[in-house]
């Protein structure tokens, strides 16, 4: 999938692009088939709530899945992170992160690359992030927000919150993401299952937590110009990985064509 001229300005200025029902009814439910089996896997990659019960995250499914294994390698969602990094990318992190209904906790307002200059000496934001919904996202059950233009700003100054849920994540700081937020205000991009947003390694970006009775589950690949691979290897494999082959792509038809993929 090509993007166009203006996608390219559009990107550039907001530092994100939505892309409505991306993919079809038929290959949603191919993918979603998978899900619940991925959250029963009492394994390491899998994180569940403060409460212990409720997946959080469910990291490198691509590796232990044969249907993530196919979307990790799906033009759609490969080719714009690589016209947009203008180059091969490499599969920096993959994960499934779960809001369920009623327990889905917040992801505090962040920079993804932040955490991956922190944390894994990652040498530039050349890395973009391509987020597929699992769910109808709706107003109302833990939409993604972003502060538009914000990944204009370079790396901003952040704080290591390791209390507030499961997962430690450098986070930004309430007077600077208000004053962000008064300056270029606030977007939450809402659709269909198979619906995708791709954006900025240094956008900043949050949600909220999801009381309402409904499941909000985003499916995120973070994809990195091969030559911008980490430097550090402190965290997990599976959460900052450390094979930085290209990716090659599938045929746009994979999800629905009886091909075997394995599993790395």
């Amino acid at each position: 999938m090509k993007l166009t001229d203006a996608q390219l300005a559009e990107f550039d200025e907001t530092g994100y692009l939505f892309f409505p029902e991306l993919f079809s009814a038929d290959e949603m439910a191919v993918i979603n088939a998978e899900v619940p089996k991925i959250y029963t896997m009492r394994r390491d990659e899998v994180w569940r709530e403060s409460d212990g019960d409720a997946v959080r995250t469910a990291f490198a499914a691509h590796t232990y899945n044969e249907v993530f294994a196919k979307v990790a390698r799906h033009p759609r969602l490969v080719e714009p992170v690589m016209q947009l990094v203008d180059g091969p990318v490499y599969m920096h992190q993959n994960k499934i992160n779960a809001k369920a209904a009623f327990d889905g906790d917040v992801w505090q307002w962040h920079q993804d690359y932040g955490t991956w200059s922190r944390d894994d000496l990652m040498p530039e934001p050349r890395a973009m992030n391509i987020a597929l919904f699992l769910d109808e996202v709706r107003p109302v059950n833990g939409a993604l927000m972003f502060i538009p233009g914000s990944h204009k700003l370079g790396v901003i100054e952040a704080g290591h919150d390791l209390l507030t849920t499961s997962y430690p994540l450098w986070t930004l700081d309430k007077q600077t993401v208000s004053k962000l937020a008064n300056e270029n205000g606030i977007v939450a991009p809402t659709g269909k299952p198979g619906s995708a947003v791709v954006f900025h390694a240094n956008i900043v970006h949050a949600s909220p937590g999801n009381i309402s009775p409904w499941d909000r589950t985003i499916h995120y690949l973070s994809l990195c110009h091969v030559d911008n691979h980490i430097r550090r290897f402190k965290r997990p494999e599976f959460i900052a990985h450390r094979d930085f082959t290209a990716i090659e792509c599938l045929a746009d038809d994979c999800l629905l064509s009886e091909v075997a993929v394995a599993a790395e």
